[in-house]
């Protein structure tokens, strides 16, 4: 049986935004109308008491915090903020990790012709829809900052390798070629429990990625890098453990 929580997240949407409307009373229309008149007559008072010459600033004001015991600093209106400085290691988790997805994706997209199992169909739309957004902000993360979208191939000095297809770099979990190629000739519940341990397998790879980031000196400043990798490493957890669940439940086929 699945826990609770593992219930709950099969079954809620990937993202849960919901605008709540309310309709106001006539009573409270009215408190509002008396606090936006208390609002303008503060307004002009404070515009009457300002000294006839003096006008308020129509430019932003920037200030620059200052070191522990040292003054703030005003700042140009002119000034334009600049990203942070990016790790080598930064670049390459997220050109990695655009492959990994993708390879997540591509599993995903088998299950709805190869299972009719509605758990393992809730959990592949979700992880489908969650890392196909996740690969285009990592598409945009590198573009913003000049980078490409893609590893860079491996230089090949030998004129003869030079003839042959390089095979792409794996990232860690990503499943072989053998394994994809038995995933897509699998059905029911043999499916089922190829696409579990290889999705298990990949989000494993999917969290020592993570942890090889943040190892790695200088990497993992960037702030929507931090949270995006901190994140991921956050759901992917709890996916192997509702996979795992799922794992050890015996579907109908195998209780015969």
């Amino acid at each position: 049986m699945l826990s609770s929580i593992s219930k709950w997240w099969l079954s809620s949407p990937a993202r849960d935004r919901r605008v709540r409307y309310t309709n106001f009373s006539a009573r409270n229309s009215m408190a509002a109308a008396v606090i936006a008149v208390q609002v303008l007559f503060v307004t002009a008072l404070f515009a009457q008491k300002a000294a006839p010459n003096e006008s308020l600033p129509n430019e932003p004001v920037i200030v620059q915090p200052g070191a522990p015991g040292e003054p703030s600093k005003r700042l140009p209106a002119s000034t334009t903020g600049k990203l942070p400085p990016l790790a080598k290691a930064d670049v390459e988790f997220m050109q990695g990790m655009i492959m990994h997805h993708a390879q997540a994706v591509e599993m995903t997209a088998m299950i709805s012709s190869r299972t009719e199992n509605k758990a393992l169909r809730a959990l592949g739309a979700r992880i489908s829809s969650s890392q196909t957004d996740e690969i285009k902000f990592m598409k945009r993360w590198l573009q913003a900052r000049g980078k490409s979208i893609s590893m860079p191939m491996p230089e090949m000095h030998d004129v003869h390798m030079a003839h042959h297809e390089m095979p792409m770099p794996m990232m860690p979990g990503m499943l072989t070629p053998e394994q994809m190629d038995a995933l897509r000739k699998a059905k029911g519940s043999q499916f089922d429990r190829l696409f579990l341990t290889g999705m298990i397998q990949h989000h494993n790879g999917a969290l020592t990625m993570v942890k090889d980031l943040f190892d790695a000196p200088g990497a993992g400043q960037d702030a929507e890098l931090f949270d995006f990798a901190t994140d991921a490493d956050n759901t992917q957890r709890v996916e192997i453990k509702i996979m795992q669940e799922m794992l050890e439940k015996k579907t109908p086929e195998e209780k015969q």
